[in-house]
């Protein structure tokens, strides 16, 4: 396999991905794994994740119709593309089993407080359709129900302040700073990467913002009509965390076991250094957040710049180790001493 590190995964890529490859697959028998992930532009771990889940999929759960792809881990076989030919394009049919499975569910999304009611109307009305087709086979998803937990009413009241263009009052907790603060916004959008953000500009530090709701402690949706200033909304597919060019630039060097912090942070450039290092120039609005990632790195990097930035870092690893040492027993001298008292550290 290639050495290529396995991304974060996008769950909406990922599915894009997913579909393109059936098509790429039934059109090239017997490909291989390198030339398949060359074109897809990802490594052979992806692609490989994505082979094991392909077989899951079908035009529906039963048997035959469910798609048959394998690898010997050289070469990737299809050996039912005719699963997906026009021959299989038969009229949907729903067994008594799907027709209960699709009316609890779609019964269970309508209660969801931060659904618009004009989707809930629609989804109710499509769902009388489902009965009426299913017949006697809806009567089971009538004795059966699904609820779901909302992140304390914070996401509906976000989706109606948007929809009503309202100001939002929170209070918020910032991990970075070990803090909670008192903030208004005028929110823009809800974005699902992982977990549920509202994008907005945020009154507070006069920018645009990104706040994840299971971090919201308190809301209130204010009188104060919601007026974020123009802005072009930004693609988050890639990365959540996506800075401005006006924001300040940090300098941080690695060592080959810091090569990672490229592969997970944005940034606008990372130079190779002579012990296998890197050197990593990236923007961030808040710099005061990456010394813990100093802490972190350790021994494999350190911040250069700007030197206010690099003095702070410093200092809070000096006081950690401060903290870190004081039941820790003095060096006595020896190799067995030294592996005793790193052995003591340890516990």
């Amino acid at each position: 396999m290639a050495d290529k590190p396995v991304r974060p995964v996008n769950a909406i890529d990922q599915t894009r991905r997913m579909l393109s490859l059936v098509t790429y697959l039934r059109e090239r028998p017997g490909a291989r794994i390198a030339d398949v992930a060359r074109a897809f532009g990802i490594s052979e771990d992806e692609l490989v994740s994505d082979l094991d889940l392909l077989p899951m999929c079908g035009t529906s759960f039963r048997g035959g119709d469910l798609l048959d792809i394998d690898t010997d881990g050289e070469r990737i076989w299809w050996h039912n593309p005719a699963a997906l030919g026009e021959e299989a394009a038969e009229p949907l049919r729903l067994a008594a089993d799907e027709a209960t499975a699709l009316l609890v569910a779609a019964r269970a999304v309508s209660t969801l407080p931060g659904l618009r009611e004009g989707d809930r109307q629609a989804l109710l009305r499509a769902t009388a359709k489902v009965e009426t087709a299913a017949g006697e086979a809806a009567g089971a998803s009538a004795r059966l129900s699904v609820t779901f937990e909302s992140e304390g009413g914070v996401f509906a009241d976000v989706d109606r302040a948007i929809s009503e263009r309202r100001r939002l009052w929170i209070r918020y907790y910032s991990p970075a700073r070990d803090e909670i603060t008192e903030r208004e916004i005028d929110p823009i959008r809800l974005v699902s990467v992982g977990h549920t953000y509202v994008e907005a500009w945020c009154r507070r530090s006069e920018a645009r913002r990104t706040f994840r709701l299971d971090r919201v402690a308190e809301i209130r949706v204010l009188d104060e009509p919601s007026a974020p200033p123009e802005m072009e909304l930004r693609d988050l597919s890639e990365a959540l965390v996506q800075p401005a060019a006006e924001d300040p630039e940090v300098v941080i060097e690695v060592g080959p076991g810091g090569r990672w912090v490229a592969e997970y942070y944005p940034h606008d450039s990372a130079d190779e250094l002579p012990d296998g290092g890197l050197r990593i120039s990236l923007r961030t609005p808040d710099p005061t957040s990456l010394r813990r990632l100093a802490l972190r790195l350790g021994r494999d990097g350190r911040i250069v710049s700007p030197p206010e930035l690099a003095d702070s870092a410093r200092s809070a690893a000096r006081e950690a180790l401060a903290a870190y040492d004081t039941d820790t027993p003095p060096v006595r001298g020896g190799a067995d001493d030294r592996r005793d008292d790193r052995q003591e550290r340890e516990r």
